[in-house]
């Protein structure tokens, strides 16, 4: 009975862990083409001057794309490549760059 008991309370503690789920993976945007062609598929721009996006904050990439599309940060062919976005659409971009992992520093 004590054995049962124990099982009993220590199910008990674990539901609520078990009934979180993990926060979902990104699903590659559909819109990610024109990103990608700069900054990569993963966020690991391979030409010189373009940054990396693989894992920014996703709250910096959200702003900084809302200002890339209202002309807020002046940069005609960022502009010109998401202009056309809605929201959910920048959303799914910045939620996918965020979570790439970033490149690690190359060492001298």
């Amino acid at each position: 009975m004590r054995t049962l008991s124990i099982a009993a309370l220590c199910l008990t503690a674990a539901l609520p862990a078990l009934a979180r789920t993990p926060p979902a993976s990104p699903v590659q945007p559909v819109r990610l083409g024109l990103c990608a062609g700069c900054h990569g598929v993963t966020g690991h721009a391979s030409m010189p001057g373009v940054p990396n996006l693989a894992g920014q904050r996703l709250d910096y990439l959200r702003n900084a794309l809302g200002q890339y599309r209202d002309g807020r940060r002046a940069a005609p062919l960022m502009r010109a490549a998401i202009g056309p976005l809605d929201a959910a659409d920048l959303d799914a971009l910045a939620r996918w760059y965020s979570a790439q992992s970033p490149q690690s520093q190359a060492r001298p």
